[in-house]
């Protein structure tokens, strides 16, 4: 069994930061992409960032160069450091793991259970 548990969602003003964490656990064998998505009322789930197992990252567009993704591959944890942050960041966001663990022959896509984050004054 393979759990992705996040951490680190709040309430913040406008500009201000937030450091959302995603620990992976269980039967796992490699995890290959780790990521971060959102999804705001009313709106389908998107991209935020993700970042490989070699340290390649990618962004959306809406957050470059103010949203930072990183992992520590030794504790199967992801980090989405978040700055300057604005209204219109304001989702529940979810971390992602694509990954093979024990039981499965093939990697598969594993969800938390998101966290919200919610921008205003």
């Amino acid at each position: 069994q393979v759990q992705l548990v996040e951490s680190g969602g709040g309430l913040v003003q406008p500009g201000g930061s937030l450091r959302l964490s995603c620990a992976a656990s269980g039967s796992i064998v490699r995890i290959y992409t780790m990521g971060w998505y959102r999804q705001a009322p009313g709106k389908q789930r998107e991209l935020v960032a993700t970042i490989i197992s070699g340290g390649n990252t990618s962004y959306a567009d809406s957050v470059k160069g103010r949203f930072a993704i990183s992992r520590e591959n030794a504790r199967n944890t992801v980090y989405l450091q978040m700055n300057s942050l604005k209204p219109e960041d304001t989702a529940v966001y979810y971390c992602n793991a694509v990954l093979k663990d024990y039981s499965s022959t093939f990697p598969r896509n594993y969800w938390g259970q998101g966290t919200q984050v919610t921008v205003s004054s």
